[in-house]
Order: structure tokens, then sequence, then C-alpha cells
């Protein structure tokens, strides 16, 4: 018993310092890296007002993923390319975003609605596509309910390599353009006003939101990764009034909740690790509910009290 607590332990140790093996230390890389991606990128997406965006795309990328598939057994392979789901998800992601602005600007539809409607829509075509891939002659779905739960453990080292890769793009790109998101999230008259184009600006922060929750399909699932990219914002939000520290912040806590997500998938592969990452969000919002200094419904009772005696 003692021997076998010690293996446990051992293991843990072993996972969590990144020395468990090539493989596993890089799917952890990767999926920590994706979480600081989400954070920052979320944090746009919440102060601008769109958090939903994210919803909507991950639901919009399952026909893209199913299609792809089909098209890769249709050439030859057997459709796991993970590049090639990839390239589909981003696809369909894009066409179901580009349908909600125009339901939105040529329609009497509120934003809120047409993301319903459209994310509705592009998931039932989804899921039917994966009722036809069940019924080849493989007999399965070729693994394609990891883009639905998530899996960390399922991702391949070249894949995790392009998790990083992409990840690590973002994050760049999310901090050369800080103080131009920060004008565009609060102003966007001013922003036009200082001589830039709100249009590309709105373009290029879709592209990260894009380019975030697609790489964030397996590992998380497109059903949760809404939460990645909502979860640590609103956390962050908590702490501080300031642009930068809220966009830190977000990165912070989506890192540590890819990182302990990841974690846990390594050790018990049979969770999925998109359900782990996302109660690891909700326990860092949780505790900036309570703990939050000004903004903690804790702090708040003990001042408000101190004010009454």
């Amino acid at each position: 018993m003692t021997e076998a607590a010690a293996t446990s332990w051992a293991e843990i140790v072993s996972v969590m310092t990144l020395s468990s093996g090539a493989n596993t230390s890089v799917v952890i890389l990767g999926t920590t890296t994706l979480g600081i991606a989400a954070g920052l990128v979320g944090a746009f997406s919440v102060l601008r007002k769109r958090a939903l965006i994210g919803d909507a795309l991950s639901h919009c990328a399952l026909p893209g993923v199913a299609i792809a598939f089909l098209l890769g057994v249709a050439l030859g392979g057997d459709g796991k390319a993970f590049g090639l789901l990839l390239l589909g998800a981003t696809v369909s992601g894009i066409a179901g975003v580009l349908t909600v602005q125009f339901l939105t600007e040529y329609t009497r539809l509120p934003e809120d609605a047409s993301i319903g409607a459209v994310l509705s829509v592009f998931f039932g075509i989804g899921v039917v596509l994966l009722s036809v891939i069940q019924s080849l002659e493989t007999g399965s779905s070729g693994g394609l309910n990891h883009f639905i739960y998530g899996q960390t453990a399922a991702l391949r080292i070249r894949d995790a390599q392009i998790i990083l890769a992409t990840a690590s793009c973002s994050i760049i790109l999310s901090l050369l353009l800080l103080k131009e998101f920060r004008i565009l999230c609060f102003d966007d008259v001013f922003a036009q006003a200082q001589g830039y184009s709100a249009r590309a600006l709105d373009i290029v922060m879709m592209a990260l939101i894009v380019g975030v929750t697609v790489i964030g399909l397996q590992s998380v699932g497109l059903i949760l990764m809404v939460a990645f990219l909502v979860t640590p914002a609103v956390a962050a939000r908590f702490w501080t009034d300031r642009f930068e520290i809220v966009v830190l912040l977000s990165g912070l806590f989506g890192g540590m909740s890819g990182y302990f997500g990841s974690v846990m998938s390594a050790l018990f592969p049979q969770i999925p690790a998109g359900s782990v990452i996302v109660l690891v969000c909700g326990a860092i919002f949780f505790v900036s509910l309570l703990l939050a200094p000004k903004r903690g419904l804790i702090t708040r009772a003990i001042s408000r009290r101190g004010l009454v005696h």
C-alpha cells in the first residue's frame, strides 16, 4: 500500500515537473501555452463585448472537422490528419462567424439571437455528419469525439507542437497589439480618430479568436472552449480596473487552467481534459468572486461591516 502510494506520488511529481517523457511534456506545454493565449484573447473579446463569438466559433467548427475527415478518407487516408482537421474547423468556424455578422447587419435579429441560430444549425449539421462517419466501414467516429469533449491524452507530439507554435504566435501578436486593442475595446470611434482602422483591428482580433478556438478544440473540446475564453477574463476583472493587468491576469489564469487540466489528463487519460480545465477556471473564478480586493463578496462584506461599526 505504501509502495503504491509512493509510486503514485512519484508519477504525479514527474508529470508536474515535465520529466515524465517528451510526449507528455510537450502536450502539457502546448496546453498551458494555449491557456495563456486563450486568456489574453478572451480578455479582448470580453472587454469588446463579444464573448459569445467564441461559443459560435467552437460549435460552428464541428461540421468542418467532419467534412475534413470525410475528405481525408476520400483521398485515401484515414481522415485523422490533424492539420487537415484544423483547416476544416477554421473554414467552417469563419463561415459561421460571417453568417452571424451578415444576419446582424442585414436583418433585424440582434447579435445574440443570430449567434444562437447559427451555432445550433452548424452544430446540428456536424452531429448529422458524425453519424454518417460512424456508419462507415471503420465503424467509429475516428476519434472525432475528442473534438467535442477534449482529450489531451489523444494528442500526438506533432499535434501538440502545432498547438504550441500557434498559441505562441497568438500570444506574441496579442502583446504587440495591446495598445491598439485597448483603444478598440473602449472607444472604437477614438481609435479611428487616432488613425487606426477599427475594422482592420476587429479582423485581427477575430483572427486571433478563430486561431485560439480552433487549436483548442481537441484539448478542451468545442462545447467547453467558450469557458476557456471567457472565464479567466471574467475572473481577472474582479481583481483590477487596469486594462493591462486584466489582460495579463487573464492569461495567467488561463495558463494555470491549461496546465492543471493537462496534468490531470496525463494522469487520468479517461477523464476529458476540457472538463478539468473548465473546473479549474471555475475554481479561480469562485475564489476571485469571494476574495478579490474591492470587488470580492467577502471583502466587500467585511468592508461594509467595518463601516457600520
